[in-house]
């Protein structure tokens, strides 16, 4: 039997685009055989999905996922908002949210997990060569409490949990769990579509804050305030800045006479015992992909053979 070294692995990889461990397992079938090993990798469809692997995927689902005291949230893009639509890439989705689930939000991890008896990894290669799509598992993570709910949020929701947004919100209590349910579904609720950057003030990224200040005191220098009125000034607007991005701060969605700490403070009533927001997660599909522009004219005449 060949010995099959981490150099011919790595040499396959390169020449197929194909993952690891399927690049193992044609060289392992093939008896070490680079020539044979591709061809392996073509004919299970891994070797073609790594042709696509270059195409911009910004499209695809957002999945979010809950069990008791833990939730996770995932990204798998597609190329095409057609294929959100598809069974297969629907069915591969929630199985990928689920695995989440039980190993963690590590994208090696997950990729690394069976799910039944193949791998993550290669259920998407799968689905890549089956749909003619490059696909990807762009990001992931989780929330988790020692005693009290995660709850979710699907907006634009293409399936039962999952669609164009997520959002998963952590609430640590001791409280009743179907009532903290209900209040952690509606902060949800409110984090899609307030989009607050942290909890409370102590949670902004410092960086963010001193350009909130420097912009503030520019712009009352210019006014030519003096130095002791802009101090008194920028700590006013700080109040009014918190008030926009932290969700404790904010005017809650469900009743904006009250903001969102005194909505929680109220639900502690109907809970029976104390609540803490202790983490909230949004992801928005596609946000921060760079998309590319197409003509679609142009694609059209270019595949005619027309310029």
């Amino acid at each position: 039997m060949a010995t099959i070294t981490a150099a011919m692995v790595k040499d396959l990889r390169e020449s197929t685009g194909a993952g690891m461990m399927d690049c193992k397992a044609a060289l392992t079938e093939t008896g070490g055989d680079m020539q044979a090993a591709q061809d392996w990798l073509r004919k299970k469809g891994l070797s073609k999905a790594a042709k696509k692997a270059g195409r911009v995927a910004a499209e695809g689902l957002i999945a979010a996922l809950t069990k008791g005291t833990r939730g996770v949230v995932v990204e798998v893009n597609s190329e095409t908002d057609f294929v959100a639509r598809n069974e297969h890439f629907q069915g591969l989705v929630k199985m990928i949210a689920q695995v989440a689930l039980d190993v963690g939000a590590d994208i090696d991890k997950i990729k690394a997990a069976k799910a039944g008896d193949v791998t993550i990894e290669t259920a998407i290669a799968d689905a890549i060569a089956t749909i003619g799509e490059n696909m990807t598992l762009r990001r992931a993570a989780s929330l988790e409490v020692s005693k009290g709910v995660v709850s979710s949020y699907v907006h634009n929701a293409v399936i039962e949990g999952a669609g164009k947004m997520g959002v998963i919100v952590a609430l640590e209590s001791p409280g009743k769990t179907d009532e903290l349910a209900v209040l952690g579904k509606q902060l949800a609720m409110h984090v899609a579509a307030a989009n607050p950057l942290a909890i409370d003030p102590a949670g902004l990224d410092p960086a963010a804050v001193r350009r909130e200040k420097d912009v503030l005191a520019d712009k009352y220098r210019q006014q030519g305030k003096p130095e002791n009125v802009i101090e008194k000034i920028v700590e006013s607007g700080l109040k009014t800045y918190y008030k926009e991005v932290c969700l404790l701060e904010q005017a809650f969605i469900h009743d904006s006479a009250k903001s969102v700490v005194q909505a929680v403070k109220e639900a502690e009533g109907k809970v029976g015992g104390p609540i803490k927001v202790s983490g909230f997660l949004r992801y928005a599909l596609g946000e921060g992909i760079e998309k590319q522009e197409t003509d679609f004219a142009a694609e059209v005449a270019a595949a005619s053979g027309q310029k």
